[in-house]
């Protein structure tokens, strides 16, 4: 069954995540290193691991199956996920796929270098409310195309 696991601890987007889960049915995973509030309503559920580096993201590395949903702004924690065959969505409505995520990597590495060097300062645009609007109806689109057997890992 079609699960969605979210990345939690820095996540703009958990509240549209749990709207729309409860629309669907869906079952909702929220993984954290700290304590986090979820709904009593719909099919939520709270995994806390313990603190460390990179324990959330092996947390859903290992649990996320084909088809499923993964909400991250981990670009390789999104390759992970891809690997696995699951579906990858950025809180800023950017769907990751086979065929983009080799250019992320690459851009993260390069942007990590560029600050390293201190050739540049600070990091992504603020979260806008645009990207919200574009989150929410990517989350709706790739729930309905998986829910009819289309599949949705296009896009990028």
């Amino acid at each position: 069954m079609l699960e969605i696991f979210v990345d939690g601890d820095a996540c703009p987007v958990k509240n549209d995540v749990y709207r729309l889960a409860l629309r669907h049915g869906l079952r909702v995973v929220v993984v954290s290193h700290g304590p986090l509030r979820v709904p009593e309503k719909g099919r939520v559920e709270r995994v806390r691991v313990k603190p460390g580096f990179g324990a959330a993201d092996d947390w859903i590395a290992e649990h996320i199956a084909r088809d499923d949903i993964a909400i991250t702004a981990d670009i390789p924690l999104a390759d992970r996920c891809l690997k696995k065959g699951a579906r990858v969505l950025a809180p800023s409505g950017q769907l990751y796929s086979e065929a983009s995520i080799g250019d992320a990597l690459a851009t993260r590495g390069l942007m990590e270098d560029l600050r390293a060097m201190g050739e540049i300062r600070g990091g992504p645009a603020p979260f806008s409310p645009a990207d919200r609007r574009r989150f929410a109806s990517r989350l709706g689109e790739i729930i309905v195309a998986l829910r009819v057997g289309k599949g949705s890992g296009s896009g990028g």
